[in-house]
């Protein structure tokens, strides 16, 4: 958090500056109200980094053509504090804008489109539509199959929202098919107590729970909490979900 409030001094120092200095919607400033924003944003307070990324907005739409990169990146910046708000209407109409922005400039294939369908399938996701999730998944899967190498980490975090998403349909073998596509990747790119290994452990046996392969849960739970014991703090809620996971299957051996 310190260091959040060495950047935040900073960014407030140098916007003073520019707003001396510079006219009330050049570029400049807005690059100042974004960047206060990230970090009001990664701090947790959401009100502020809306307040700063707004400002930003603002002179963007002033400034330059509709279809600029930088304001399909403001846009999603908007986007993604209302999702961490979770008022995710409003996180989708932003989204939605900034994809829509991304769609005139950038080629199809483009790695910047499949951001945009992922983020906008997190939501439908959070949202409880599961359906739509799985569409802007896949777009943006596609998009990664094509412009990425084929074990790129990218493609494991694809794999694994995918996953997620049949998980919560209950189509458990299409859940463990993407969920194992996941962990394959991260085993090559990962070291082994890395945290992304424990969730991917942890995402498996819990569908081996839902089938009722108790057994292979078991491993599995036992393997996430290992890494995640050796690699968070002793009082880390991921630790005490795995427990929980763990001591409802034993009690089904």
């Amino acid at each position: 958090m310190g260091e959040y409030s060495k950047a935040l001094e900073f960014y407030e120092k140098s916007l003073k500056i520019w707003k001396i200095s510079l006219p009330p919607h050049h570029r400049d400033l807005a690059t100042s109200y974004n960047n206060i924003g990230s970090v009001y944003k990664n701090m947790g307070e959401y009100s502020e980094a809306l307040e700063f990324y707004e400002k930003s907005n603002k002179i963007l739409e002033i400034s330059l053509p509709l279809d600029h990169p930088n304001s399909a990146s403001s846009y999603n910046n908007i986007g993604s504090v209302y999702d961490s708000m979770g008022e995710y209407s409003k996180a989708l109409e932003l989204y939605k804008k900034s994809l829509k922005t991304k769609q005139i400039s950038l080629p199809t294939n483009h790695p910047g489109l499949a951001a945009s369908y992922n983020n906008i399938g997190l939501v439908y996701k959070s949202m409880g539509e599961y359906s739509k999730a799985l569409e802007f998944y896949e777009k943006s899967l596609k998009i990664k199959e094509i412009s990425l190498a084929t074990n790129h980490p990218s493609l494991a975090t694809s794999y694994n929202n995918i996953g997620g998403v049949y998980k919560n349909m209950g189509e458990y073998s299409k859940a463990l098919r993407f969920y194992e596509k996941s962990l394959k990747i991260r085993e090559i790119f990962l070291p082994p107590n890395h945290p992304d290994l424990a969730t991917s452990y942890n995402n498996i046996g819990g569908v081996y729970k839902h089938m009722g392969e108790y057994s292979e849960a078991l491993s599995y739970l036992e393997k996430a909490l290992g890494i995640f014991r050796n690699s968070l703090p002793s009082t880390h809620p991921n630790i005490q979900v795995v427990m929980n996971g763990i001591a409802a299957v034993k009690k089904k051996l």
